[in-house]
């Protein structure tokens, strides 16, 4: 199960990081330049910034869960749920192929 998820792992882990680099101008600080941007366009910066950072974080913190996949795969342990150790179900990991949990540990129910 693991070669068939690997690439996709991957292939979302390259873009993901594509996207950081691309994206690190808008989360650069707002230059508060009273000549060259009006108090309204400088709030509209600053919420873009703002915007831009908290979709970073969500990317990271998605990187850093691709990563443990990847790392689950090159130890043998990927496809098995992190808290009971029991097989996750391949119609989750098609939705999410990052999932540490199966379903039953990710609602709680176990």
């Amino acid at each position: 199960m693991a070669a068939k998820f690997k690439p996709l792992l991957e292939k979302e882990i390259g873009e993901l990081r594509a996207l950081s680099e691309t994206g690190a101008a808008s989360r650069a600080p707002v230059t508060l330049d009273q000549q060259s941007v009006g108090r309204l366009s400088r709030m509209d910066a600053m919420q873009a910034q703002a915007m831009a950072q908290a979709t970073e974080r969500r990317r990271h913190l998605r990187i850093q869960q691709v990563e443990a996949a990847l790392k689950r795969i090159a130890e043998g342990e990927y496809g098995y749920c992190l808290s009971c150790g029991e097989e996750i179900e391949e119609r989750r990991l098609q939705t999410d192929a990052a999932a540490p949990l199966c379903i039953g540990c990710s609602r709680g129910e176990s």
